[in-house]
Protein backbone atom coordinates (compact mmCIF):
# COMPACT_ATOMS: atom_id res chain seq x y z
CA UNK A 1 0.00 0.00 0.00
CA UNK A 2 1.28 3.50 -0.82
CA UNK A 3 2.01 6.12 1.77
CA UNK A 4 -0.94 7.96 3.24
CA UNK A 5 -1.46 11.14 5.24
CA UNK A 6 -4.11 12.05 7.75
CA UNK A 7 -6.86 14.25 6.38
CA UNK A 8 -6.54 16.69 9.28
CA UNK A 9 -2.86 17.28 8.40
CA UNK A 10 -3.82 17.99 4.79
CA UNK A 11 -6.54 20.45 5.89
CA UNK A 12 -4.05 22.29 8.12
CA UNK A 13 -1.62 22.60 5.19
CA UNK A 14 -4.44 23.86 2.94
CA UNK A 15 -5.43 26.49 5.51
CA UNK A 16 -1.79 27.61 5.90
CA UNK A 17 -1.88 28.42 2.18
CA UNK A 18 -4.73 30.83 2.95
CA UNK A 19 -7.42 28.65 1.40
CA UNK A 20 -10.95 28.64 2.75
CA UNK A 21 -13.70 26.04 2.86
CA UNK A 22 -16.25 26.93 0.20
CA UNK A 23 -18.82 24.17 0.60
CA UNK A 24 -19.50 20.61 1.61
CA UNK A 25 -20.27 18.40 -1.36
CA UNK A 26 -21.63 14.87 -1.36
CA UNK A 27 -18.37 13.08 -0.55
CA UNK A 28 -15.88 15.96 -0.76
CA UNK A 29 -15.28 19.37 0.80
CA UNK A 30 -14.35 22.14 -1.61
CA UNK A 31 -11.53 24.56 -0.76
CA UNK A 32 -10.67 27.75 -2.64
CA UNK A 33 -7.58 29.92 -2.74
CA UNK A 34 -8.88 33.52 -2.76
CA UNK A 35 -5.62 34.82 -4.26
CA UNK A 36 -5.46 32.55 -7.31
CA UNK A 37 -9.14 31.64 -7.55
CA UNK A 38 -8.23 27.95 -7.74
CA UNK A 39 -10.62 25.51 -6.10
CA UNK A 40 -10.12 21.85 -5.37
CA UNK A 41 -12.18 19.03 -3.84
CA UNK A 42 -10.80 17.26 -0.77
CA UNK A 43 -12.21 13.79 -0.06
CA UNK A 44 -13.67 13.09 3.37
CA UNK A 45 -11.58 10.04 4.22
CA UNK A 46 -9.54 9.66 7.40
CA UNK A 47 -6.48 8.92 5.31
CA UNK A 48 -5.63 10.30 1.88
CA UNK A 49 -2.94 8.94 -0.41
CA UNK A 50 0.16 11.09 -0.33
CA UNK A 51 0.21 11.59 -4.11
CA UNK A 52 -3.33 12.97 -4.02
CA UNK A 53 -2.50 15.23 -1.07
CA UNK A 54 0.49 16.64 -2.99
CA UNK A 55 -1.68 17.20 -6.07
CA UNK A 56 -4.36 19.05 -4.08
CA UNK A 57 -1.77 21.33 -2.46
CA UNK A 58 -0.07 21.99 -5.79
CA UNK A 59 -3.36 23.00 -7.40
CA UNK A 60 -4.28 25.31 -4.50
CA UNK A 61 -0.88 26.94 -4.01
CA UNK A 62 0.14 30.16 -5.71
CA UNK A 63 3.53 30.63 -7.39
CA UNK A 64 4.52 32.91 -4.50
CA UNK A 65 4.01 30.00 -2.07
CA UNK A 66 6.82 28.11 -3.75
CA UNK A 67 4.81 24.91 -4.00
CA UNK A 68 3.28 22.83 -1.27
CA UNK A 69 4.42 23.18 2.30
CA UNK A 70 3.07 19.68 3.00
CA UNK A 71 6.28 18.11 1.73
CA UNK A 72 8.49 20.30 3.90
CA UNK A 73 6.26 19.63 6.91
CA UNK A 74 6.47 15.90 6.32
CA UNK A 75 10.25 15.96 5.91
CA UNK A 76 10.69 17.84 9.18
CA UNK A 77 8.57 15.30 11.09
CA UNK A 78 10.50 12.29 9.72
Amino acid sequence: MGRVTKRIDLIKAIERLGCVLVRHGGKHDWYRNPVTGASQPVPRHREIKEDLARHILKMLSSPADGGSDFESQENSSA
